[in-house]
């Protein structure tokens, strides 16, 4: 069983096929399986990383409490493990803050980070802002409509008990995840990094508004944007064709400026 140390606590991950690295990081309800579809779609041309944060799936869940500034560091330790010195970090949704931070604190080892229905935790007050509205408006709704288009939990009623059993194997819940977002990297700590950032985003996301998501692309210069039609703020689990063919062509283009110094 593959482990990584993280200041001494266990984290599981997996690696599978061959060719760049690109590594998934979850969000508050998933673990390494919720990527069960982008291995099976992506290991062919890529090398795929997954991960457990600790509180997750099947790293070290023994400690009293979270805190969702470990979970950074999570995401190094893997890198370093396996020697990885050109990944691109996939993070899904608040997952996203945790794949950002690792790759502000490892750029030699990460070339882009792909912000998967996220803003990435970065600070900034006009984005905050934003995002607060955004949010505002989806606690409105229930979870699961939140995350999966109501078409979808009606005609896939199957995988929509699957997505929701997934959270059932971590101890760690939303609350130890929040604290990711405090002292968030700004615009410029980011430009200045080297790491090329990609905002990745669903038409339909009801957590997370294209507006938001556009002006942050706006605001972070030399940033990628995708906008996928008719997917869901899930668009992983949901619509993972999309989705695939949108990682897959992000981890070929983006290329950071040391790669091509």
């Amino acid at each position: 069983m593959p482990l990584a140390d993280s200041d001494g606590t266990a984290i599981y991950y997996e690696r599978h096929g061959s060719g760049p690295a690109i590594l998934f990081v979850h969000g508050s309800g998933g673990h390494h399986a919720a990527w069960w579809q982008q291995v099976a779609a992506l290991r062919d041309e890529f090398t795929v990383l997954t991960v457990d944060l600790r509180g997750f799936g099947k790293s070290d869940s023994s400690m009293d409490e979270f805190d969702g500034q470990d979970f950074p560091g999570d995401v190094v330790a893997v890198l370093d493990e396996e020697d990885i010195t050109d990944a691109m970090l996939v993070g899904q949704s608040i997952g996203s803050v945790a794949a950002l931070r690792a790759g502000l604190l490892r750029p030699e080892r990460v070339s882009s980070v792909v912000l998967g229905h996220s803003l990435g935790g970065i600070s900034h007050p006009e984005l905050k802002e934003l995002a607060a509205a955004d949010r505002a408006e989806a606690v409105q709704l229930p979870v699961i409509d939140r995350l999966l288009t109501k078409t979808f939990q009606r005609e896939r009623a199957d995988l929509t008990f699957l997505f929701q059993q997934m959270g059932t194997f971590n101890v760690a819940r939303m609350q130890d995840l929040r604290n990711l977002d405090t002292n968030g990297p700004s615009l410029d700590e980011i430009g200045a990094s080297g790491v090329k950032v990609a905002f990745l985003a669903g038409e339909k996301d009801a957590v997370l508004s294209v507006k938001t998501v556009t002006r942050a692309h706006e605001l972070l210069p030399g940033s990628h944007l995708e906008i996928v039609p008719d997917a869901p703020h899930s668009m992983y689990w949901e619509a993972p064709d999309k989705y695939n063919a949108a990682v897959a062509r992000l981890r070929r283009t983006l290329t950071a400026p040391k790669e091509a110094a």
